[in-house]
């Protein structure tokens, strides 16, 4: 039986069906499906064989004999999720559900370079399974999130300025052979993109996410999907060149990057060159916080040079939303008020009619989030369940 579009219904579309609680019975999913009543009933003991379903609690009843009910199984597997910054990381168990059962933050540079810091991620990510009492042979997936262009499909980075030795890493595979498990790369900011559309904001359609930490650069929701663009290099604003900054020398090569002005890292020189003590993007912030006349000047130009490029953007993409994250987001209303004051005078008042400018919810658990989402969304996929249950 095929449902009208064409495609089979398989198990793994009985799952999503069931996942989604559109259907819960053996009578609901033959109604909903078109298929025999037999043909629900084996692709439910496939799923429930691989424990993808379980039996509900509560049985249904119409007046007859009760109707067994079938509920999504989120402890069916475990999902290991990390996302890995310049100066910093966090990792997560979550189940299938996203909901996390152990995380973890640590300081962590990443230009101690792949083998090192992968290894070290391996290593961690065994102490907190064995601290839930489960082990790696539960895991069904690793998503990670790295701060640098990643090649989507390959999950290779590509020429990551603050990222020496990375270059070209196979990091699926390295990962892969030690986890046992599929590994899903992707660049750090779309991973926070993707994990506060699926928490926050999932009635969003077109949602920009801005990471505002050592470097800049931005995640796109579009139709309730992330748009990773031909290579999966779309959204990278930090290197789009800004008229204000024609004489600075970006970490990429390039003169004039936003990234080079409005960045943590660059800030962060600008107060050590005025005699403050700031080595990284959280130090900014805390002197923010502190009151620091000069932090909060920088921090609120920062922003208004980061809405002079949204602004276009805006006016491009015609985005719902545009949610501020990273360390500098930390800064609250400081960073926020110079990207609004740029965006709604320079941008079509049709585009920012309903747009709203907000900070992260999440704030630095995106990245995770979003990184447990991206293998969720692989495992779960129709076809991939009707392979699993295949054998």
């Amino acid at each position: 039986m095929r449902e009208p579009s064409g495609q089979t219904v398989g198990a793994g579309a009985l799952l999503t069906i069931l996942r989604h609680g559109q259907a819960r019975t053996r009578a609901e999913l033959v109604q909903l499906t078109g298929l025999a009543r037999s043909t629900v009933s084996q692709r439910l003991d496939a799923l429930l064989d691989q424990r993808w379903i379980v039996p509900a609690e509560e049985a249904i009843s119409s007046g007859g004999r009760p109707a067994i009910a079938f509920a999504f199984n989120r402890n069916a597997r475990l999902v290991l999720a990390a996302d890995l910054g310049a100066t910093h990381a966090r990792l997560a168990v979550t189940d299938l559900a996203s909901t996390v059962l152990v995380e973890r933050a640590f300081d962590l540079a990443i230009d101690r370079g792949p083998e090192e810091t992968l290894g070290w991620l391996v290593a961690t990510f065994r102490e907190m399974l064995a601290e839930i009492g489960h082990s790696v042979a539960e895991v069904c997936g690793v998503g990670l999130g790295l701060p640098g262009p990643v090649e989507h499909a390959s999950g290779r980075p590509v020429n990551p300025p603050i990222m020496p030795g990375w270059d070209a890493f196979p990091v699926p595979d390295w990962l892969g052979a030690r986890l046992g498990a599929p590994v899903l790369v992707d660049n750090d900011v779309n991973i926070m993109a993707l994990g506060e559309h699926w928490a926050v904001r999932p009635e969003t359609d077109h949602l920009i996410f801005v990471k505002v930490g050592t470097g800049i650069g931005c995640g796109i929701i579009t139709e309730r999907h992330l748009h990773r663009g031909a290579q999966g290099a779309a959204g990278d604003i930090g290197h789009i060149r800004v008229t204000s900054a024609d004489d600075v020398v970006c970490r990429c090569g390039n003169v004039g990057c936003l990234e080079a002005v409005a960045g943590g890292a660059a800030m962060a020189v600008r107060l050590r060159q005025a005699g403050e003590t700031a080595e990284n993007s959280r130090d900014v912030v805390r002197l923010v916080r502190a009151g620091n006349t000069q932090a909060v000047q920088l921090i609120r130009q920062a922003g208004r040079e980061i809405g002079d490029v949204l602004a276009s953007i805006v006016n491009f993409f015609n985005p719902g939303v545009i949610v501020i994250g990273g360390d500098v987001a930390e800064a609250g209303e400081h960073i926020l008020a110079g990207v609004r004051e740029v965006i709604y005078s320079r941008s079509l008042p049709l585009a920012t009619q309903h747009l709203g400018i907000r900070a992260s919810v999440l704030g630095d658990r995106a990245g995770v989030v979003g990184a447990a989402v991206m293998v969720i969304e692989h495992v779960l996929a129709p076809e991939a369940v009707d392979l699993s249950v295949a054998g």
